[in-house]
């Protein structure tokens, strides 16, 4: 997420710690650095001059300039006025005083709203609502195909007609919430390729009609300023309530995430992560700066281990650590919760230190799974419970199996009894505070 961006700065934030003393020049021209890299992210040029002009003004401080450390100081600055611009605090969602409650999904076509629908839904579903998906875009032939396809996937309800218009179908759903015990409806509507007087008028209908306890906007992340300007036109229209930011995965450069809380005054309240229905957090603007400055986010690493993780089979892992029994059935059942938890390059992001250049070279594709489960699924029961028994014959053989080499079934053996042996060190330390199925 962010790489490039983050890159960047680490560069001009490792040059400010590595001054014993600062002079104003010296800040001054890290500035002019860190503008220019915000602008290169298409952080809105208004967002980047007011965001440098607060921590100059904060960084020029008799406290700073004197201090011991004070580049240190001065990245604090940075961190906090970054976790500013994007809204400082954890922004509230409005789930109560309604039967159901009612959000509205809206942007452009492209933006990623049908497959955020299902997300949302999901995101819903395991916290022990009833949502329901409402198929409110009549225009573009697919959606309602896909937005059932989405609902199947995750085994959520859709609510679809294709003989009524979206205005009728949303105030429908309402009804259908309160006889079918449905908590939460999510309305999938009509995006366009650009902002039209008849689209937005269809909106405000189903706002009038509906009532939305929150109207998200969802933008593009990889659209920089575009997805600002577009927000700040539905804002004139709609009155929306929060963002949603998509599609951080891929090449997002940042713009959009520093600039559309500042620009529109609305916060952003989940950021998608991923193309999976699970891959979708809640927005923290201080995480977010920590990830961005690289350094890591363990909070919402530990969340995410916490989701994922079997606590019973935690457990019962954490007595064969204590028996030295760790075999490699276990490590197999560890790789598939971890899988849970998303992405690897984004799980080793947000460790704190591992960033950006640490990224570089290193394998953090999550096929690499795929070549070590094959190995162990072509093992038998007493190879994986003993793998000391794995001769050359048998090498050869898993091999055949897995579609890969010997040298591949050499070099994980090598990794596994290197594990065993770290666990047995950490089994003479104690297993105070280690957290076991992570």
């Amino acid at each position: 997420m962010f790489q490039d961006l983050t890159e960047k700065l680490e560069l001009i934030t490792k040059k400010l710690k590595g001054h014993g003393k600062l002079s104003e020049k010296n800040i001054s021209d890290a500035l002019k650095e860190v503008r220019r890299v915000l602008l290169e992210a298409d952080v809105n040029y208004k967002v980047a001059k007011s965001f440098i002009a607060a921590v100059q003004q904060r960084s020029l401080g008799q406290k700073v300039l004197k201090s011991i450390t004070p580049g240190q100081q001065i990245v604090k600055i940075i961190h906090d006025e970054l976790a500013n611009i994007m809204g400082r605090t954890e922004a509230t969602l409005n789930l109560s005083g309604a039967n159901p409650v009612v959000l509205m999904l809206t942007g452009l076509q492209g933006s990623g709203k049908t497959t955020l629908a299902g997300k949302l839904g999901l995101y819903f579903k395991k916290r022990g609502h009833k949502p329901l998906l409402v198929a409110a875009d009549t225009y573009r032939p697919a959606a309602i195909d896909q937005l059932e396809v989405v609902g199947q996937n995750i085994d959520v309800p859709v609510l679809s007609d294709r003989s009524k218009s979206a205005i009728d179908i949303c105030k429908l759903s309402v009804k259908h919430c309160r006889d079918h015990g449905n908590d939460i409806v999510i309305f999938d509507t009509a995006g366009r390729l650009h902002i039209d007087e008849k689209m937005m008028n269809e909106l405000l209908e189903i706002k009038k009609k509906t009532k939305p306890q929150e109207i998200f906007f969802v933008a593009d992340g990889m659209t920089g300023q575009d997805a600002v300007n577009t927000a700040k036109e539905f804002l004139g229209w709609l009155d929306f309530d929060g963002v949603i930011l998509t599609k951080l995965d891929g090449d997002a450069r940042g713009g959009a995430a520093l600039s559309i809380r500042m620009a529109t005054d609305k916060p952003i309240k989940f950021i998608s992560t991923g193309e999976k229905f699970d891959a979708i957090e809640k927005f923290h603007p201080e995480r977010m700066a920590s990830r961005i400055l690289g350094m890591g986010d363990i909070v919402s690493l530990v969340e995410k281990a916490e989701e994922a993780v079997d606590r019973e089979q935690a457990a019962k892992l954490e007595k064969k650590l204590r028996r030295q029994q760790f075999t490699f059935q276990d490590f197999y059942d560890q790789l598939q919760q971890i899988k849970k938890m998303g992405p690897l390059d984004q799980l080793m992001g947000m460790i704190p230190g591992v960033q950006g250049k640490m990224l570089k070279g290193l394998n953090t594709d999550d096929r690499a799974f795929v070549k070590i489960e094959a190995i162990i699924n072509s093992m038998t029961r007493d190879e994986k419970q003993r793998p000391q028994i794995i001769d050359g014959s048998r090498r050869k053989r898993i091999a055949r199996g897995s579609g890969t080499s010997v040298q591949d079934i050499n070099q994980l053996l090598k990794q596994f009894k290197m594990m065993q042996k770290m666990m047995k060190n950490v089994n003479k330390i104690g297993f105070k505070g280690l957290p076991i199925g992570f």
